[in-house]
């Protein structure tokens, strides 16, 4: 049975609370030691910088450059012919491997051509692709040149990348001609060209990779891949400040601008190369695949970064759970690659259960090197964590973190110190999070009662300094609820063995099979629309995807028009802003929506009533009658 822990282990236990204690107590040691499995070109002698608080700075003093750390080092150290990537591309029927001698050759190559388009340090680099091998090379190539890169997911919609060109303001933009869906292929230079005719900000070269597919027609400031790299010499690598930023990564925002969540180079290489080894027991020449997307903090961190950093062999896949071409997808790969540990979100797993509950596609494989499940992106269920278990017959660790985290918050660290699994619970804080349950006082709440989920700062190295170009913003947004606490903006608990439940989101942003989306700018794409006077949008519980958005509608006065029509326009306006990710296709129109006396309106009620559960009606509430008008609306589905 998966996810139970042996006596042997029960005897190692120890290791983690040590570790954790010594994180909180000496984090000056415990991180310079951490550090030492990194190669700098100056040595850091400080771990932190607290002269700034509440802003901190990790190892200030070092330089160091992260593709020299995931690439070089090991050609260097004569492990060059070890795989470091397999690309698995069901959707193209395509397989390419590459060793750390060949990746090294193709990143310095395209640095090469990123520092003929006057791409230098601290320049920015949109790109904008599918989860191809150059959306890897692209990454470290800017990594190589000190450029910070901006991943933005291949195909969000016209408005969406022209707000993230307009906040990073890029010198050039990398992207593919398309991307490749299992019933259709989505053309991605429409989508830049009109983005960047909504942006104020113009780059100066769009690089274009031209796939089979579909071949993109090029404009003057376009280039191609292929071409630009034919003569590019190759980069150096280029030493940077260890608080230099690596990367912007936007996520929701509950208002208009994205938030673009900056890494900084020393503490995030630091913090991942300890984590593969400690959280997720991966060691030089495992395999280990991520089922995510390269436009998201865990293909950031998992797929390409992490992996690199130890030398391990990373799978990047083009596919889907189901549908590329069976629900036995998954267990195919593994077994053909020998992955020794598979990262996912559960929204997989609740898919190919959903087309194959008894497991019958598994039973095809040969899984003998498979050890570790792990997921994260939502809460992993417990009908969910059962299924997997028994059919796995290996652990299934549920764990918990943030795009502004970048590595997990809690975990049950493999490597550590394997412990016991409790269904529902991400398991215990790791090393260098101080995690703390807050009531609204900012007091903490005893064992086993809900309250904000909240970490005193210092976060470890790793997590987010800063917004990008905003600091204010990131006070207000993060630090300003508790004072000398980062809020996650989750509830949760730790119970009485100090096992960490997350409950949900506090805020108005939702989790879609991973994908976390504000509400909010999913409300402001429905007020645009000229028959709406105001709307809401909630998640609600959906068994496949976590949460699925809800839209409710009120109309303005004298408008006709049918509840399909309206539905039909206000759907294909969310895809057209959000984007599909959003899986906007629930809109209901109603009287009238519960408010409080001052005009809030009330979401988390219309949540809970939607989810099925008896919420008090609260004593602010304004007309009580239009709660009970909704639950017809909310439950009559």
């Amino acid at each position: 049975m998966g996810g139970v822990v042996d006596d042997k282990e029960i005897a190692a236990m120890g290791d983690y609370a040590e570790a954790h204690r010594r994180s909180l107590e000496d984090p000056e040691g415990f991180w310079l030691e951490a550090a030492e499995a990194i190669d700098w070109s100056r040595k850091p002698t400080r771990a932190l910088d607290d002269s700034g608080a509440p802003l901190y700075r990790w190892f200030p003093d070092g330089e160091l450059n992260t593709s020299v750390n995931a690439l070089d080092r090991h050609v260097q150290a004569g492990r060059g012919e070890r795989t470091a990537l397999i690309w698995d591309s069901p959707v193209t029927g395509q397989t390419r491997r590459f060793t750390y001698a060949e990746l090294l050759y193709e990143v310095t190559r395209f640095a090469g051509a990123l520092a003929s388009l006057h791409v230098d340090k601290g320049e920015r680099v949109i790109i904008y692709m599918p989860m191809v091998p150059e959306a890897v090379i692209a990454m470290l190539a800017c990594a190589r040149l000190g450029a910070v890169h901006s991943v933005v997911f291949g195909g969000f919609a016209p408005k969406e990348l022209a707000a993230r060109v307009d906040d990073a303001k890029p010198r050039v933009i990398v992207a593919a001609s398309c991307g490749i869906e299992p019933t259709r292929t989505v053309e991605y230079k429409p989508i830049i060209d009109e983005a960047l005719a909504m942006s104020a900000h113009q780059p100066d070269r769009v690089v274009i990779l031209q796939r089979d597919r579909h071949k993109a027609e090029l404009g003057e400031r376009d280039v191609d891949w292929n071409e630009l790299i034919e003569h590019a010499p190759p980069a150096q690598a280029v030493p940077v400040a260890a608080t230099d930023p690596l990367y912007i990564l936007y996520t929701s925002g509950t208002t208009g601008k994205p938030k673009g969540v900056v890494r900084d180079t020393g503490g995030h290489a630091v913090a991942l190369a300890w984590s593969m080894s400690a959280i997720y027991d991966i060691q030089p020449g495992d395999v280990w695949w991520t089922a995510s997307d390269v436009g998201w903090v865990v293909g950031h961190s998992y797929i390409v970064y992490a992996p690199l950093l130890v030398g391990a062999t990373s799978v990047l896949y083009e596919g889907k759970p189901v549908g590329t071409p069976d629900a036995g997808a998954f267990w195919r790969v593994i077994a053909e690659h020998g992955v020794k540990a598979l990262f996912t979100a559960p929204t997989a797993l609740r898919a190919i259960k959903k087309v194959d509950p008894e497991a019958k596609e598994l039973a095809k494989y040969d899984l003998s090197r498979f050890q570790t499940l792990f997921m994260a992106g939502e809460r992993l269920d417990p009908e969910t964590y059962h299924w997997a278990s028994e059919h796995l017959g290996t652990p299934v660790i549920d764990h918990w973190w943030q795009t502004e985290t970048g590595w997990p918050i809690a975990a049950n660290p493999r490597g550590l110190e394997p412990m016991p699994v409790k269904p529902g619970s991400a398991t215990k804080p790791v090393p260098g999070w101080d995690v703390r349950i807050l009531d609204q006082a900012g007091e903490s709440v005893p064992a086993g009662r809900e309250g904000a989920i909240a970490i005193k700062l210092p976060l470890p190295p790793g997590s987010l300094p800063t917004l990008w170009g905003d600091d204010e913003r990131y006070k207000e947004t993060y630090l300003s609820r508790y004072d000398g606490y980062y809020l996650t903006g989750d509830s949760g608990y730790l119970d009485e063995d100090g096992y960490l439940f997350v409950m949900g989101r506090t805020d108005d942003v939702i989790n879609v099979a991973g994908h976390r989306l504000s509400t909010g700018s999913m409300e402001a794409v429905l007020a645009s629309h000229p028959a709406v006077a105001e709307c809401a949008v909630i998640g609600v519980k959906d068994q496949l995807k976590g949460q699925l958005p809800r839209g409710l509608v009120v109309l303005k006065a004298g408008v006709e028009v049918t509840e399909a029509d309206l539905k039909a326009e206000l759907v294909a306006l969310v895809r057209r802003d959000i984007g599909p990710v959003a899986a906007f296709k629930d809109v209901s129109i109603v009287e009238a929506l519960p408010k409080t006396r001052s005009g809030k309106i009330l979401r988390k009620t219309m949540r809970g009533i939607a989810d099925g559960r008896d919420e008090a009606v609260p004593s602010t509430i304004e007309d009580a009658s239009v709660l009970e008008a909704l639950k017809v609306v909310l439950r009559g589905k």
